[in-house]
């Protein structure tokens, strides 16, 4: 009998997941004698978002069939006509959580029918906003959603303030609609710590993966979609030592980076640092936008407290806007701007979220984060603010001129250390979301919002999301967790049905960097101890090791060939105590710090192998090899 002391599972992505649901869900449809009186009802079809169903069922003739979810009001009900068909298989979203929905499905000759679809209840998320004050006229069928970065997932709320959306698996980072209907949003496959993620994917809102898009050096923080349909997405070299300073563009179809900037090819790395530099993390990109009229690139670099500009094709720095106190003088003189005019200004610190707007002007969250660059100067939380901010720049003269802001009259109470972001509608019409608050006993945190002690009942998250239309404020929102970023979308994209059929994954992880040093250890043929709690867990493209181990200890995985007792692949792992000084996205933080996690990518690895793990001197048996037979 096999020994180990190790936990083993194989798990096939998503996709494959995916589609073995849809076929099957067919085969049913195929076998049985459903109709529109009595459809086939299936609750979260695609595994990741429980309050969504799919309806299925035949019609005697092609024809049009309309939804309707009933709100707990009339004017919560979300309504949408699908195109003509006999097979009918209809997404149904914005159900209630924990609640019996009733759905109406209405035929093109008026015959209605109820349907009722009961939802379970949802661990660890907030059916309803603490706060909320919008109208249902002015929302117009529409949620706003939110993505993770504190202890909650993504969720999405109508005018009321209930939960009408959300994802039960870690999608992070921003959520954006894309040209064809459907949204870009990070991976739930975390690659390495704190939050990088395998890619891109492109899903739609019922939880259907169509394409994850891997990038070697994984994902982080924003993606942008080009006219083209092919994606700028942030990354950073893969096992390189910084982090957070390179953009990819990614071919749409095929997954291949076509094209991709570094920006310490662009910056000095050592000048200008914020508060929370660090030699690792040193420009922090949490950004990208891409403007067609002039052919470059918008970054924000929250740890330089710099948005900068650079041409698309050559790379080349265009300007920068920021305090330029600490920079370089001749890249003051050349590429920072000069405030002007007689209102008031205020430069960004520690921003996120910058675009472009059609006439060239910049918006973006301003966090405020030390609101300086001096460390005698630096504000305490308690006593700063946050904002939205629109500056109008004059590349020819070098100036630049504060337009528009929103927060720094509400000052505290709409401070977020981290995250955020802000969205332009129109001139006048924006929306301005302060999500990374953080209480500790009534007062604002000093530190990250997401390292308080969130089982101290005192130490509370908050987010705040509102929209100001020609000075109005239209709409406002609290919810009691810290979300990433904010989107107003309809539930149904005109023009946009579920497409069956198998997703895709293409790009690459590329080969996970190894130790090249043997450590000299014991093999002494014990198992690895059940104190560890190991787990190992092999998908398609990877591996993936989680145990526990006292810090300070020397830890290595390895994986040795089978049937080559000198190929070796040694994976250090870390036990030391890590703090980030950003975590945009607090969602993978384990709750115990002894536990770590290690990605093998198996790009690179050929055969079966022998996994071993060494703790000081000692090498242990897992029992296990990789690839497990199936």
């Amino acid at each position: 009998m096999e020994r180990k002391t190790i936990g083993y599972e194989r798990i096939s992505h998503l996709v494959e997941r995916q589609y073995e649901q849809e076929t099957a869900m067919r085969k049913e449809l195929e076998g049985g004698k459903y109709t529109a009186e009595h459809p086939y009802v299936v609750v979260n079809p695609y595994f990741v978002n429980p309050l969504t169903a799919l309806l299925l069922f035949n019609t005697e003739k092609e024809e049009a069939v309309t939804l309707t979810v009933k709100g707990k009001e009339a004017a919560g009900d979300i309504t949408h006509t699908f195109p003509k068909a006999k097979e009918q298989i209809l997404p149904v979203l914005g159900l209630y959580p924990e609640y019996d929905n009733t759905v109406v499905i209405t035929l093109e000759d008026g015959t209605a029918y109820n349907v009722t679809v009961t939802t379970e209840k949802i661990e660890n998320m907030p059916y309803q906003a603490d706060y909320i004050n919008t109208t249902s006229d002015y929302m117009n069928g529409q949620l706003m959603f939110v993505t993770p970065a504190g202890d909650s997932l993504a969720g999405g709320y109508d005018y009321r303030g209930d939960c009408r959306w959300h994802l039960v698996e870690p999608f992070i980072f921003d959520m954006k609609p894309a040209a064809n209907g459907r949204i870009l949003i990070g991976s739930n496959r975390l690659l390495n710590m704190p939050y990088y993620t395998a890619g891109v994917c492109e899903m739609d809102l019922v939880g259907k993966i169509y394409t994850e898009y891997r990038i070697p050096g994984g994902y982080h923080h924003d993606q942008f979609e080009m006219e083209d349909g092919n994606l700028l997405i942030l990354t950073q070299e893969k096992n390189a030592a910084t982090a957070e300073d390179m953009c990819v563009l990614v071919d749409r179809g095929s997954g291949e980076i076509i094209k991709s900037w570094d920006y310490k090819k662009v910056l000095p790395q050592e000048a200008a640092k914020s508060g929370s530099w660090s030699e690792h993390d040193w420009f922090h990109n949490n950004a990208v936008w891409y403007d067609k009229r002039t052919n470059s690139l918008t970054l924000s670099g929250r740890h330089q407290d710099a948005v900068i500009n650079i041409d698309f094709e050559t790379g080349e720095l265009n300007w920068i806007i920021g305090d330029p106190e600490g920079w370089p003088e001749d890249m003051v003189s050349r590429y920072f701007f000069t405030p002007a005019g007689e209102g008031d200004f205020d430069w960004q610190y520690e921003q996120h979220a910058c675009m472009m707007l059609p006439d060239g002007d910049i918006m973006m969250f301003d966090n405020g984060h030390w609101r300086s660059k001096n460390k005698e100067h630096y504000r305490l939380n308690r006593d700063n603010f946050s904002r939205g901010v629109r500056y109008h720049i004059d590349t020819e003269k070098m100036t630049i001129e504060q337009v528009w802001q929103f927060g720094k009259e509400r000052k505290n109470d709409f401070f977020s250390s981290y995250i955020s972001n802000v969205e332009y509608y129109r001139d006048g019409y924006y929306l301005v979301h302060s999500g990374g608050m953080g209480y500790n006993h009534g007062v604002t945190c000093e530190e990250l919002p997401v390292y308080m002690n969130l089982e101290d009942p005192e130490c509370v998250l908050k987010s705040i999301t509102v929209e100001i239309m020609d000075g109005e404020l239209m709409y406002e929102m609290h919810l009691p967790s810290n979300y990433y970023r904010a989107e107003k979308m309809s539930l149904y994209r005109e023009g946009r049905s579920l497409d069956l059929g198998k997703g895709r994954v293409v790009g690459k992880l590329g080969v996970t960097g190894e130790f090249d040093t043997e450590v000299p250890a014991e093999s002494t043929g014990e198992l690895l101890p059940e104190s560890c709690e190991a787990v190992l867990t092999e998908e398609d493209d990877r591996i993936i090791f989680k145990a526990k181990f006292k810090k300070g200890q020397l830890v290595m995985f390895q994986l040795e060939k089978e049937d080559d007792p000198a190929e070796i692949h040694r994976y250090f792992i870390s036990t030391s105590a890590q703090k980030f000084l950003a975590m945009c996205s607090g969602t993978f933080l384990p709750k115990d710090d002894r536990e770590v996690t290690l990605n093998v990518d198996k790009e690179g690895l050929n055969g079966t192998f022998d996994v071993r793990v060494i703790i000081d001197d000692i090498k242990y048996e897992t029992g296990l090899k990789i690839p497990q037979a199936r």
